[in-house]
């Protein structure tokens, strides 16, 4: 009798301790079976959606190519809208999921508070990028000069950044906080620089021929704009010798090409008339 009472004691203890595991198991099973084809579902639509995006994206892509809008609002407006597209398949997904919209709404302010948090430099790239974009100090193809000393031309204003190209072919790709923190040079924005290019000749030697020399010399070069009208003055008279200037001026685009080039033409045509360049002179006056 006592080996009776003991079996059906283990057993009930047996039983009792399977109870809650079983209900676990019973719970999942069910869940699993009422929440995979939402899941299945969400991810389907998830797929199909984004695919949707990407070409509603290109089409918009297309459409601002023929349109006659700045170049620096396209591709803001471009992840503007590519966002804002995301962003509604998330809340219709998180719907037929059976979430409601305010609560996902709810989840999204406090996920975009905890990510404002940990990336709070970008968000002030972005507030620096809307400042260019409406206060626009540059746009697309203007050569700039960054307050890092940075020189190149613009080729595309987004959200975070701003690309620059260089005139050593380098893509610069600069947070937009780091321009909107300093100085900003636009060389752009008149339509002509003046290229300053000095040159020196020997006390004694003809600076009008000299002048003259260098002024046919601006007149021939083809990169140098004819208005405004280029000069050459006297710009200091050195230790060694007359240091003279010449100002053409010239398209963004040619800067360099006249800078360095017609320094060497002008340089090659003076020593061709016989001018030589100014060498340290000292006066030896003899003591009596």
């Amino acid at each position: 009798m006592k080996l009776f009472l003991q079996t059906s004691t283990v057993e009930d203890i047996a039983s009792s301790a399977m109870t809650p595991i079983d209900d676990l198991i019973s719970s999942i099973i069910n869940a699993v079976g009422n929440w995979a084809p939402k899941i299945l579902g969400g991810v389907i639509a998830l797929i199909i959606g984004l695919w949707i995006v990407a070409i509603l994206t290109g089409w918009t892509k297309k459409g601002l190519s023929k349109t006659k809008m700045d170049e620096s609002l396209k591709p803001f407006l471009l992840t503007v809208i590519n966002f804002s597209l995301k962003i509604v398949l998330f809340l219709g997904i998180a719907q037929m999921l059976g979430f409601g919209i305010t609560s996902f709404a709810a989840i999204l302010v406090g996920v975009g508070a905890a990510i404002g948090g940990a990336f709070n430099g970008s968000l002030g790239n972005i507030a620096s990028g809307v400042m260019l974009l409406i206060f626009r100090p540059f746009k697309v193809h203007d050569l700039i000069e960054l307050p890092d000393g940075t020189l190149g031309f613009v080729k595309e204003i987004s959200v975070f950044v701003t690309i620059l190209e260089t005139f050593q072919n380098k893509t610069e790709i600069v947070p937009n906080t780091a321009i909107t923190a300093g100085k900003i040079t636009n060389y752009t924005t008149k339509g002509n620089l003046r290229v300053d290019i000095p040159f020196g000749i020997r006390y004694g030697a003809d600076v009008k021929k000299a002048q003259s020399i260098v002024m046919k010399v601006l007149e021939d070069d083809a990169n140098v704009l004819k208005d405004p009208q280029h000069n050459v003055v006297v710009h200091n008279l050195g230790e060694n010798g007359v240091e003279l200037l010449a100002l053409p001026f010239v398209h963004p685009d040619n800067f360099w090409d006249v800078y360095w080039g017609t320094r060497q033409t002008i340089l090659e045509t003076l020593g061709e008339a016989g001018f030589e360049a100014p060498l340290p002179q000292r006066l030896i006056t003899e003591l009596k």
